[in-house]
């Protein structure tokens, strides 16, 4: 009895105690410290590997008899039925069972088995797939049929499901039926492979009109470049070319806008090349580049290049060369309208390709792109569109009127009130003037003194009509310039040259006298010394000498007593007589020597400017020759002391620098006399003390 109660059924006649394992007992660690030799845990493991004892496994069970094997299905659906109580979710686990059933030839039970587990979870499309194989693998084909229709009803969107009942209905020869499951399963809409799938299986039955059918609701379900391209081809390989451009045009007609719409167009024209329509292929290239975003049109244009070099003559090859760059130009002007840059770039393109209207068209583009601000700094680029647009009319389109047109549209544009630009009034002026339109130029240029006075303006305006000879004009124009710039001191210098050259001595000589009466003037070195040369080319040198003198009232620059002295030395030059040269010798000493006083007395820090000023005094006495007194100059030479001082900086000093500084004779003097009498002081304190 005992025996019996111990047996286990899955180890037929043995013992739990005949097959139980017996482990030594651990033994007690009695030296814990670290062997010499450390045993890594990849030996650990090796040895334990090798050590490990085979896996005891329970003996094979011969069944003989009924009553055995219905002990064995008894003991087996018990095992799966407590397993499946345990993981009643695991659908593995029923799948095993059911095929168990089955291998066992018992359906009924099999069926049950599937079925329960489809209650646990009808989602899962694997237990339809394996119910319904198991099924026509016995050839139970209305089982099976039963098992499909019931798995694509609650699973519709598993197109497997749908590919595999179809195929069981194909290979049965039921035409019919897998074409009816085909309209059930097109009715959900499936991607595009079900509806390839369905198009593959009637054209494997020669049913052309059919698939033709079936493509048209396949487009219309799926509008995409690819459905469409499909269709097309189909239509081509059944020699259908009129149906086949029929089906392009339909399909450039839904989707020329959309992001695979480039393969599409390329698609159509190669269809076309096909066809030997290479004027139509054109076009389809020609309308793509036209509406595709660049970015999206790389292979086209590759394409049409190629198609160009193969069947275009020079100009259209040259057109489709072009044609990169000004898809590149499009794009950066759609992207930035105020970019002028590329709009300059776009321009020059379509010039040196030679065709007007679209030059035009581009500079019409360009132009309408006003800048937002009425800021001059924001047009400056702006402008030279228009300069550009006006001389390409006139010197290559060779159309003056709208040339002329140009011109007024763009003066009308820029706000004059706020900013204006000489350059546009000049270039309207001088096209008129080429005109041979004086009447049209004088009247821009007067516009443009009205509306906005600049020098440019006045300056360009003065020389058109002087080289015309209307000096009365001339001489209205700068007096307009001078209300407008009374301190403009090349106006003024400007003016009185033009008298001067018509021999309007005391025209020019006024004009002179009321500029330098100007309470500011911008430059008003260069107006007197335009007067004093003025007077000097006259021969008036006592007018001359008075010029300076006053000059020497506003001003005691160095370059004034330079050029002062100079002017009375140039006097010798101009006469041969010894008395004269002496006095003009002695004048250029007197104003030397007024000079060196002033700096002496007024300005003692400028030494650098007096010492400069010494050195033209001398340089001036060796030129003089045996009227020339050079010591006379030489006593009052400084001596030049390099010295050094501190740089002071905002946190403090920071160094040294080194300088140059001048001792004059009469500080040297000056210097000695306050060390005597420091000395002298020094020594009768110290009697005083002794004294005491």
């Amino acid at each position: 009895m005992s025996s019996n109660k111990d047996a286990d059924p899955t180890l037929g006649y043995l013992t739990r105690k005949d097959t139980e394992v017996k482990l030594p007992r651990p033994t007690r660690v009695k030296n814990k410290t670290p062997a010499p030799i450390q045993i890594t845990a990849e030996q650990i493991l090796r040895e334990a590997r090798e050590r490990q004892e085979a896996e005891i496994r329970p003996p094979k069970q011969k069944i003989t008899d009924p009553h055995e094997l219905n002990d064995y299905r008894l003991r087996k659906r018990k095992e799966f039925e407590d397993l499946i109580r345990r993981v009643r979710w695991n659908i593995s686990v029923w799948i095993k069972y059911a095929q168990w059933e089955e291998s066992q030839k018992d359906f009924n039970r099999a069926r049950s088995v599937w079925e329960r587990a489809l209650e646990v979870d009808y989602r899962n499309h694997t237990l339809w797939l394996k119910y319904a194989e198991v099924e026509m693998k016995n050839k139970f084909i209305n089982h099976a049929r039963n098992v499909w229709d019931r798995a694509v009803t609650l699973l519709p969107r598993v197109d497997q499901l749908w590919y595999k009942y179809i195929h069981m209905e194909e290979m049965l020869g039921n035409v019919a039926g897998a074409r009816q499951i085909f309209e059930r399963w097109m009715g959900w809409m499936p991607d595009e492979k079900g509806w390839l799938s369905y198009i593959k299986f009637e054209l494997r039955y020669n049913e052309v009109e059919r698939a033709r059918k079936i493509f048209e609701r396949f487009v219309q379900c799926h509008p995409k470049v690819g459905a469409w391209i499909r269709y097309a081809k189909f239509e081509m390989k059944n020699g259908e070319v009129a149906r086949c451009r029929n089906v392009y045009e339909k399909a450039v007609e839904q989707l020329f806008e959309d992001e695979e719409a480039e393969h599409l167009f390329v698609a159509f024209a190669e269809f076309e090349e096909r066809c030997k329509e290479t004027e139509r292929a054109r076009c389809i290239y020609k309308f793509a580049l036209d509406h595709i975003p660049k970015g999206r049109a790389e292979d086209l244009y590759r394409k049409f290049v190629a198609f160009e070099k193969q069947y275009g003559d020079k100009e259209g090859i040259e057109d489709a060369i072009v044609g990169k760059r000004r898809f590149e130009y499009e794009d950066k002007v759609k992207k930035d309208p105020l970019n002028y840059d590329a709009w300059f770039d776009y321009i020059r393109l379509e010039e040196s390709v030679g065709t007007k209207e679209r030059s035009r068209e581009v500079y019409e583009r360009a132009i309408a792109n006003v800048p937002p601000a009425e800021e001059k700094r924001y047009w400056q680029r702006y402008i030279y569109l228009w300069i550009n647009y006006a001389l390409y009319e006139e010197l290559d389109a060779g159309d003056m009127e709208r040339t002329r047109d140009v011109y007024r549209e763009c003066l009308k544009l820029i706000p004059h009130e706020k900013f204006s630009f000489a350059k546009i009034w000049l270039l309207a002026a001088q096209f008129e003037i080429r005109q041979l339109n004086l009447k049209g130029a004088r009247q821009i240029l007067g516009n443009a003194i009205g509306k906005a006075p600049k020098d440019k303006i006045f300056k360009k305006y003065i020389e058109i009509e002087l080289q015309l000879g209307n000096i009365d004009r001339c001489r209205k124009l700068y007096e307009k310039y001078l209300e407008w710039a009374p301190e403009n001191c090349y106006a003024w210098s400007k003016y009185a040259e033009l008298e001067k050259s018509l021999s309007e001595t005391e025209r020019a000589r006024s004009i002179f006298e009321l500029a330098i009466a100007q309470p500011a003037l911008d430059m008003p070195e260069l107006l007197w010394k335009a007067y004093i040369d003025f007077e000097i080319s006259e021969g008036e040198f006592e007018r001359t000498r008075e010029l300076y003198e006053r000059l020497l009232d506003r001003t005691k620059h160095l370059k004034v007593w330079i050029s002062y002295a100079k002017f009375e030395a140039s006097a010798m030059e101009e006469t041969d007589l010894e008395e004269e040269k002496k006095a003009c010798v002695l004048h250029a000493r007197r104003v030397f020597e007024k000079a060196i006083n002033y700096y002496r007395t007024s300005a003692p820090e400028l030494k650098e400017e007096r010492a400069m000023l010494l050195e033209e005094w001398l340089n001036m006495e060796a030129t003089f020759g045996e009227l020339g007194d050079v010591s006379l100059v030489q006593a009052k030479l400084p001596k030049k002391l390099k010295k050094r001082r501190q740089i002071v900086a905002e946190d403090g000093p920071v160094g040294l620098e080194e300088y140059f500084d001048y001792l004059f004779p009469e500080e040297t003097q000056t210097t000695n006399l306050k060390i005597l009498e420091a000395a002298y002081k020094w020594k009768k304190q110290k009697r005083s003390s002794d004294e005491d």
